[in-house]
């Protein structure tokens, strides 16, 4: 009798360790039961699948991580949701042909004196040149606009209109006089202000180590799913003052605009190749001179528009909130609808009210 009771209470005993087992086998292995989330780790003890549902036994693979679409110039890139640079650069003939102007997911050009030399603020988030020059300083005028653009602003020096701001801290930005030769550095043969030039990886760590956000908050603008071109070729000419004209050659079999300046192929000194860009916007806006050698332009407010694209001629207007620095730069139709714009580079020419901009289509 004895014996048997022995026996009985080992019995129990062991049902209750495989009953305590058998929950802590099926709490710790979720993937057996369809529906669960699913957590399964290597040997590195990595993660490397989660918030699957069973599908009849079958694995899913794990997906390679895509690249998010840039919001200044639609197209995918592993850069898309990084924090643009704005960088100013000369317009000056001297310092021709530039470097990393081809690259520039966007550039904006203006003039740094009322009907004469113009200047370029390029922005770069997918770009990526081997060099960025020649750098020059920045104007009031430009700040606005890079400020729309959520970028950080990278100038060598800078007017004192721009520097009481920018001393000011208005917003992020990158100056070179205080960093000539480590963040930026003059390449040897060539003269003076025309021998600056910076890259984004050292933009990059400046940036990290003055701690500035490297997250982009610009809000985008609006791109076509696909291309729908024209089937005619045709030509566009800004009426910059004399030498600083600008010509683009729409090309109907590629869908893209080949840049000209003052009557030559506008090319990117690091590749020889012309600039070839996707989409052109005219911002019309009244300028004055202030102080005899700065310009002070209407970049914000509204003012009539022209944007090229897909080798149509669209008419209508742009918009910048003047009580917001942060605003971004609209641009619409004459329906009241935002311009969408083709996945490509962009660049956007300011020019006097009066001055010739002239669309033809080759006949």
């Amino acid at each position: 009798m004895k014996i048997k009771m022995q026996k009985n209470k080992i019995y129990i005993l062991t049902m209750i360790a495989v009953l305590i087992l058998s929950i802590t086998f099926l709490s710790a292995s979720e993937n057996f039961i369809g529906g669960k989330n699913i957590r399964i780790e290597n040997e590195h003890n990595e993660i490397i699948n989660e918030n699957q549902e069973n599908n009849g036994g079958e694995e899913n693979e794990t997906e390679e991580e895509e690249n998010s679409q840039s919001l200044l110039n639609g197209l995918e890139c592993a850069n898309a949701e990084a924090r643009p640079f704005a960088v100013m650069l000369t317009g000056d003939l001297e310092a021709w042909p530039l470097s990393g102007t081809g690259d520039a997911d966007l550039v904006f050009e203006m003039p740094v004196v009322t009907g004469g030399i113009t200047r370029y603020m390029v922005v770069y988030s997918c770009g990526n040149p081997a060099e960025i020059g020649s750098i020059r300083s920045a104007r009031h005028d430009f700040i606005p606009i890079a400020m729309g653009f959520d970028a950080i602003l990278a100038h060598w020096g800078g007017s004192h209109f721009a520097l009481d701001k920018l001393n000011n801290k208005i917003m992020d930005n990158i100056n070179a006089l205080y960093l000539d030769g480590s963040v930026f550095y003059r390449k040897p043969g060539l003269p003076k202000p025309h021998d600056g030039f910076t890259t984004i990886e050292r933009l990059q760590e400046y940036s990290k180590r003055m701690g500035y956000r490297l997250e982009n908050k610009f809000k985008g603008y609006k791109f076509y799913d696909e291309e729908n071109p024209a089937d005619k070729n045709g030509s566009l000419t800004i009426g910059y003052y004399s030498i600083y004209k600008v010509a683009y050659d729409y090309n109907a079999k590629t869908n893209s605009y080949l840049r000209f300046k003052g009557d030559k192929k506008d090319v990117d000194k690091l590749d020889s190749e012309q600039i070839s860009v996707k989409n052109v916007a005219i911002m019309f806006a009244a300028s004055r001179q202030i102080e005899g050698q700065y310009n002070d332009v209407d970049i914000e407010g509204e003012g009539k528009a022209i944007v090229y694209q897909n080798g149509w001629e669209i008419k209508g207007t742009w918009q910048k909130d003047k009580n917001n620095l942060k605003s971004k730069l609209y641009f619409y139709n004459e329906a009241g609808e935002e311009i969408k714009f083709v996945a490509g580079k962009i660049w956007i020419q300011v020019v006097e009210p009066g001055q010739v901009v002239k669309w033809e289509i080759e006949r």
